[in-house]
């Protein structure tokens, strides 16, 4: 590997400024070179405050950058399939923000594309990263609640003042994201399920639209069969009188209770004790995710989220949507 990996975001946008960016620069080996956002002032700006020493207001420029070797691509989902492409045909490595493309045949597209070229593809499922998933994932793996049984989990939260608005917002844009924040948020849950118990074999749900506020879905429920035999179901509601995010995997000697977006203590708990856990999410949020790609890309270890697990979470998305 090169002694530094120079890297170009295409939409430096709200989730790059403290979530995701800075740990393409605070990562040793890796340096954060060249940002890319169509309103070229705001692009200017992300680069000031964030020391990048080049700014573009057109993406196929910063693609073609010859001191850009890896590309993370941070833009709305309905865009991903489209500058992914490009990526690949540049011949770069890339990273893509989750979702990875509004659909599993966009998804599909993009996947294949970068394995024609034996390129390395990534998707910002960064939970696999984290300490308190891994947590999780070891208590599983030392049988602390026996053999799996089933998987269950809720999500749900009151209209934001946005949705009550009819502000425009792409997270709830049919064109943009069908299924509204089941598309933002049911994907890292989804995903870090995958993760945690194993792929999903078959996948079932329902969708509409109840509040009306805005194009996209805002209820959702969806039950699977993870190939281990775990069953799993969950409830995505949008327009409740409370937000609640818990997760319960219930094995054959006791039961795991934790949150998806939330730093809730992990709660182990068999016939004898009650145990908890309580891990703090680094920051940012996303720099064991990118030390991870580093890794990868030395020949440490593989990273836990590539294309081939993106796309999987995907297909799963569009089984729970009846879309395939």
């Amino acid at each position: 590997m090169k002694d530094s990996i120079k890297w170009g975001i295409i939409g430096c946008g709200d989730v790059t400024e403290v979530k995701s960016g800075p740990a393409y620069s605070l990562v040793d080996g890796f340096e954060l070179v060249a940002v890319m956002r169509r309103n070229l002032e705001l692009a200017k700006d992300y680069a000031k405050r964030h020391k990048v020493k080049k700014y573009y207001n057109n993406a196929d420029a910063l693609i073609q950058d010859n001191e850009v070797d890896a590309i993370y691509i941070a833009t709305p989902p309905d865009s991903h399939h489209m500058y992914a492409l490009k990526v690949a045909k540049a011949g770069k490595i890339c990273c893509i923000e989750k979702p990875m493309a509004p659909s599993y045949k966009a998804c599909l597209e993009i996947y294949t594309a970068f394995k024609n070229k034996n390129l390395p593809l990534f998707v910002a499922y960064y939970r696999r990263s984290l300490p308190r998933f891994n947590k999780v994932k070891t208590l599983l793996e030392t049988a602390s609640i026996g053999t799996v049984r089933y998987i269950t989990w809720e999500l749900s939260r009151t209209p934001s003042p946005i949705d009550r608005s009819k502000d425009y917002n792409w997270r709830t844009d049919a064109k943009i994201a069908p299924a509204g924040y089941f598309d933002d948020l049911a994907s890292h849950g989804l995903d870090l399920f995958t993760y945690l118990l194993g792929d999903i074999k078959t996948a079932h749900g329902v969708g509409l639209n109840q509040q009306h506020l805005y194009t996209a879905k805002d209820a959702i429920s969806g039950s699977w069969l993870h190939d281990s035999g775990v069953i799993g179901s969950a409830c995505w509601n949008f327009g409740s009188y409370k937000r609640v995010d818990e997760v319960k995997i219930v094995g054959s000697e006791g039961a795991l209770n934790f949150s998806v977006f939330g730093e809730d203590p992990i709660v182990l708990t068999t016939k004898t004790k009650t145990k908890s856990y309580m891990i703090d999410h680094p920051k940012p949020i996303q720099i064991y995710h990118v030390e991870h790609m580093k890794k990868q890309l030395e020949g440490d270890a593989m990273h836990p989220s590539t294309g081939k697990s993106g796309l999987h979470t995907a297909w799963v998305m569009d089984k729970i949507l009846g879309h395939i």
